[in-house]
This record gives structure tokens, sequence and C-alpha cells, in this order.
């Protein structure tokens, strides 16, 4: 059988659960106040599609493809985008809940933050190079062996980063938010 491709189209106020999306390619697609919540999306195909208002929270991911997705004021909590298919991987978000998401071990360069909630994401051994994250709270987000470097943090806030287990050269850093870097030393900084 085979596999659809879908190019240029818009789904406006689709309820995954109620109409399932047909598993296959989609290409310059606009997901517009779509709940897909819960919903299998494991081996579809996402390239160059946005989604704005919609509900990803708890989606499956397995081999999912997003080569240059755009996320806007959409709820993507819990995702597990280690998931994904690596090859190709490339999104940004804007205004978006990323609480408790996963971006364990992937390659996110220049990758855009903008005005994110980001609680507890993990970013475990994720390489963030020139990433911006702008205006984001980044409360009990996980750093650990993540590269930094040119990472630009300087509006964001609530995180904490252990230099010693971290890479971070040249990360632009406000002054009021190095004391994220010195958690571990449990100071009273004033």
């Amino acid at each position: 059988m085979e596999r659809p491709y879908i190019e240029d189209k818009l789904f406006d106020k689709i309820i995954f659960a109620e109409k399932p999306l047909q598993q296959g390619d989609y290409e310059y697609c606009r997901f517009v106040d779509c709940d897909l919540s819960y919903a299998d999306l494991s081996g579809y195909h996402f390239t160059e599609c946005s989604f704005t208002g919609c509900n990803l929270a708890m989606a499956k991911l397995q081999k999912t493809s997003l080569n240059g997705a755009q996320f806007k004021e959409c709820k993507l909590m819990g995702l597990h985008f280690e998931d994904c298919d690596s090859v190709l991987f490339s999104v940004n978000f804007d205004h978006c809940q990323l609480d408790f998401a996963s971006f364990f071990q992937l390659k996110m360069k220049k990758t855009l933050f903008s005005y994110c909630s980001l609680k507890e994401a993990d970013f475990t051994e994720t390489d963030l190079s020139a990433a911006v994250f702008e205006h984001c709270d980044l409360i009990r987000a996980i750093f650990e062996h993540t590269i930094l470097d040119k990472t630009d943090l300087r509006s964001s806030f609530h995180y904490s980063i252990d230099p010693a287990r971290n890479t971070l050269r040249k990360t632009k850093v406000s002054s009021a938010g190095l004391a994220g870097f010195l958690d571990r030393y449990d100071l009273d900084i004033d």
C-alpha cells in the first residue's frame, strides 16, 4: 500500500480521537487549534509544517519526523522528542508549554525557544549550540552533559546549570542569570 502524501493543507479544529490523521507524509501543512493529545503519531513525517494553538500533550512520537516544524502557542507537555527520527530533526517553539518534555541526546543547534515554559524539561546530553532561549521559564530543567556553546540564555530565568557538568563556551547570560550557574555552591546571593 502506497504511503499517503499530503501537501499544503489546512487542518482546522481536528480532534484526533474522533477523526485520526492518516499516517503519511505531511509537507507545508498547517494545523490550527487541533487536539492531538495522547495521539500515536509514530512514523508520521511532518516537513515544514506549522502547528498553532494545538494540543499535542503526551502524544507518541516514535520515529516521527519533524523537519522544519514550527510550534506556536501549543501544549506539548510530556513529549519525548528523543523518540523522533533524529535525521533532519529541526523545530522551533513560540509561546509553547513544554513542561516535562524530553530532548535527551538530540542535536538542536540554533533552535529557538521563545516565551516557553520548560519546567522540568530534560536536556541531558543535548546539543543546544547557538540555541536561543528567549524569556523562557527553565525551573528544574535538567542540564547534564549538555552542550550550551554560544547558547543565549540572557532573558530566561529559573535555570540551574552546573558549569562543571556542561559545556559553556561563549554562552550568553545576563548578570542576573549568573546565580543559576552557582546553585551547587549554595551561596546566598543578593
